[in-house]
């Protein structure tokens, strides 16, 4: 995740690449990644001091451009983007709650029906969401019906110039931050969207245990 590699070029003091592909996509089909990552987030939030369970989140949305073997793919022509973006729900610590990647051309407020309906079930104590404007409009009232929760916009006036942090629209950002720390996700190389959403909750993973080994929680 680090350095980008691809799996042919994986160190030697790692099983060959072949079976390290295995788990790794044996370990994406049977949610294993994603219960690792649900397992340590919740650690992470109790050693931190909040509930296991988030009652907020934020909402956000990331282009990024794809390799010439990542498909699908599609034009954000508001960012200038050719290739895919993620959609990610992340709770007040800016942890990873929700991850959806779609084509690029896929509209802010479609894929973040997608990623919200990920949540349902599975974040008993949410209440209340932030996003930015894109995601303003007929999308307040699904998320209010659909799902039971606040999604309150936080958008940039035009009295605002130039750089100015935003209230929990930082935390987001800060998340997607974090992600643009490994060269393997700075494009997406990969065929399968679901195997891109799998990297990002390694990478998460990666980031969370070495938050806990500092605070010697292990």
């Amino acid at each position: 995740m680090r350095t980008g590699c691809p799996w042919r070029r994986l160190p030697h003091d790692l099983p060959p690449w072949r079976i390290v592909y295995h788990y790794f996509r044996t370990w994406r089909q049977d949610g294993t990644w994603e219960r690792l990552h649900e397992a340590l987030r919740r650690v992470v939030r109790q050693a931190a001091g909040r509930d296991p369970e988030p009652s907020a989140a934020i909402l956000d949305s990331q282009s990024v451009k794809v390799t010439e073997q990542g498909a699908p793919r599609g034009d954000d022509g508001g960012k200038q983007v050719n290739g895919r973006k993620r959609h990610l729900v992340v709770d007040t610590l800016g942890l990873l709650l929700a991850i959806v990647v779609t084509a690029a051309n896929v509209q802010d407020r479609d894929g973040a029906k997608q990623v919200l309906t990920q949540l349902l079930g599975h974040a008993p104590r949410l209440q209340h969401l932030w996003a930015d404007g894109a995601y303003a409009g007929d999308l307040i009232d699904w998320v209010a019906q659909t799902c039971g929760w606040v999604l309150e916009v936080v958008a940039r006036t035009a009295a605002l110039v130039g750089f100015v942090v935003l209230p929990k629209r930082w935390i987001v950002e800060r998340s997607f931050d974090w992600l643009g720390r490994y060269r393997r996700l700075s494009k997406d190389d990969e065929v399968l969207p679901e195997t891109s959403e799998a990297l990002i909750r390694v990478a998460m993973i990666g980031l969370m245990t070495r938050r806990l080994a500092l605070q010697h929680v292990f």
